[in-house]
């Protein structure tokens, strides 16, 4: 598979990253129903086996089970791929979560997720929301101290702006940034695309797909069959009047799929990977057979149909506003 460079990390990654949100399952507020490990495994494998050479993951993602399914999968490799990770977001016994960027929760975290990963370094550590904004600054020196340590590689941050990473920088560069991109979200092109650009930024888009909506699968009906405790319940991109709007630029895609041979995930992502800015996109893989369906994505140059697609966004499609799209609440202390 096609790679490219991560930033300023000295890691040449491949144009598809595995996302491991999914593959933990239940619990808390970043929640997907039940997982079955073996199958998660089995996923896991065909997705190397395809040419991938990293998995995006986060303690926050069933608390902990995330990491410790990759953990287990790994176990043993001779090579094993690349793992990202992130921190800040905390529970406790009773399910309860919230942020904290204190010195001491950090090091608590990264420990944490060395054992369950079963590693002796982070390849990558990232902020994952910016969320207290007070401490930004002390949870990014932490980071930093983290890397000097050698229990970090290489340190990153998720969803923060420009003017969140300007704050940064003084204390120690910032090395990734991982924010939502994908035709349903298009908000980094104005601000942090350029900047990352400018400043050798490595960006790991993730919702290339926007969580299914792109895949080309999506339906009014698969929508109302979701789990009651499916967080995109209550994202307000899959309710109406947007929901409609997205399910019939999912047909105008289909129609450009089929003129390329390719699939409408694979037309989807391509098109997030069009600007080289863009280090690898994070594809949310938790079955064998989904993997087959957007590893072309990697090689596929969608060249004139660009033009189409941009046409079939906006005669199709009213994109919310910012406020209005999903976000962590602000959390409150333990």
């Amino acid at each position: 598979m096609r790679r490219r460079d991560l930033g300023r990390t000295g890691y040449a990654i491949s144009l598809l990253g595995m996302g491991a949100w999914q593959i933990g399952g239940p619990g808390g507020k970043f929640a997907w129903k039940e997982q079955d490990e073996l199958i998660s495994r089995a996923a896991i494998a065909a997705a190397l086996d395809a040419g991938v050479n990293w998995i995006d993951t986060a303690p926050a993602y069933g608390f902990g089970h995330s990491e410790e399914v990759i953990g287990r999968a790994l176990a043993g490799m001779a090579e094993r791929p690349l793992v990202f990770t992130k921190c800040s977001a905390v529970w406790d016994g009773e399910g309860r979560q919230w942020f904290d960027l204190s010195p001491a929760s950090l090091r608590r975290e990264v420990e944490a997720s060395l054992e369950r990963l079963r590693v002796d370094a982070l390849d990558l550590l990232q902020i994952h929301w910016p969320v207290p904004d007070a401490d930004l600054e002390t949870g990014w020196s932490t980071l930093a101290d983290l890397k000097r340590d050698g229990l970090v590689r290489a340190i990153g941050v998720s969803n923060f702006s420009v003017d969140q990473l300007e704050r940064l920088g003084p204390i120690a560069p910032v090395e990734t940034l991982q924010p939502s991109y994908s035709l349903l979200d298009r908000r980094v092109e104005m601000e942090l695309l350029p900047y990352c650009r400018e400043n050798g930024i490595g960006v790991l888009a993730y919702s290339p797909l926007r969580s299914g909506m792109l895949a080309g699968t999506m339906t009014h009906e698969r929508m109302a069959a979701l789990p009651p405790d499916d967080w995109r319940r209550r994202d307000p991109q899959f309710q109406e009047p947007h929901l409609s709007e997205f399910l019939e630029f999912g047909d105008c895609l289909q129609d450009i799929a089929r003129r390329l041979g390719v699939t409408v995930a694979e037309v989807a992502v391509a098109w997030v990977l069009r600007d080289p800015v863009v280090s690898g996109a994070i594809l949310g893989i938790s079955r064998t057979e989904q993997v087959a369906t957007i590893a072309g994505a990697a090689h596929l140059d969608l060249g004139a149909e660009l033009a189409a697609i941009e046409e079939c966004l906006g005669r199709t499609v009213t994109l919310p506003p910012p406020a209005e799209r999903f976000v962590p609440e602000a959390a409150p202390g333990q």
